[in-house]
């Protein structure tokens, strides 16, 4: 029994440093910069009502469930042709971090 809660806590401390690195790693880019990803199909829109770093972490975990989940519900998908030239038009800068092979992006909450 003890040595599950020894796996346990690694687990958990691989989660932590996890989420620090993403954490450290997300970055508020302009959307033009980002246009070749979205022509590659690797940008990802996560809706304001999440948090960008539990869905990159859930997305790093594989957890399928909570991704299909956002996806249901329309909050977690793939830019559209008409939110990219809306992003273009208004030279919008979107928070953004990688968890390869997706570029994850999302809109300040005041806009």
């Amino acid at each position: 029994m003890n040595d599950h809660r020894i796996i346990d806590a690694m687990s958990d401390t691989d989660q932590d440093l996890l989420r620090a690195k993403i954490n450290g790693e997300t970055a508020r880019f302009q959307w033009k910069e980002l246009q070749r990803f979205f022509a590659a199909g690797t940008v990802i829109a996560v809706g304001t009502g999440l948090d960008l770093v539990e869905v990159a972490m859930s997305i790093a975990n594989d957890d399928k469930d909570a991704v299909a989940r956002w996806m249901g519900e329309g909050r977690l998908g793939k830019v559209s042709d008409e939110q990219a030239g809306a992003w273009l038009d208004a030279d919008m800068a979107l928070w953004t971090v990688v968890v390869k092979p997706w570029i994850l992006v999302q809109q300040d909450k005041a806009h």
